[in-house]
């Protein structure tokens, strides 16, 4: 039996830097980790958002958690339509091994998933976050959070604010109505 093989466009991470993103485009931005904080923009212009967990439970193998947010990103477009681009959080440096190893997993999925589907992504750097948001580069998490609120979101934790000032950020940099 011949092996599957699957042709890749040329787009790129990067691309959704010169994506213009319309006040139609579906935008979703990501906090990623086994607590995922997540914010969309639909077609409509309507923001909803929230953390999704994806850790896995005591009985299942490390790989389940990926699984999850595979299947999760999934069900997401399938219920939000089909979306213009991607943006999520770029973490540089992580206090420990593990949380490197654990980003780096839902990184290198989140980026399949959306290389397989065409879906253009770009990650942003937390710093860029923190001073668009809060005007300072090294924000805390209760100033990103508060920052957030003042603009009219009620965010459950530091994971979905930080989702939502991505989103704000991508509206705002890439076009559309925010």
């Amino acid at each position: 039996m011949k092996p599957t093989t699957y042709s890749l466009s040329s787009r790129t991470r990067d691309l959704a830097a010169k994506l213009p993103c319309d006040e139609r485009s579906t935008i979703l931005a990501l906090d990623p980790g086994s607590t995922t904080g997540w914010a969309l923009r639909d077609a409509t212009g309507v923001i909803t958002s929230g953390v999704q967990q994806f850790r896995p439970n005591r009985f299942e193998g490390g790989g389940m958690a990926f699984l999850r947010f595979n299947h999760w990103l999934s069900e997401l477009v399938e219920t939000s339509g089909p979306l213009s681009a991607v943006f999520f959080e770029e973490v540089r440096a992580h206090a420990g091994t593990l949380a490197a190893h654990v980003y780096g997993g839902f990184l290198a999925h989140l980026e399949a998933w959306a290389e397989f589907r065409d879906v253009p992504y770009q990650g942003v750097p937390v710093g860029t976050i923190k001073r668009f948001i809060a005007g300072k580069g090294n924000a805390d998490k209760q100033a990103v959070i508060a920052a957030v609120k003042a603009r009219g979101f009620a965010p459950a934790d530091d994971n979905e604010a930080d989702a939502v000032a991505i989103l704000l950020w991508a509206v705002k940099t890439y076009g559309g109505a925010s």
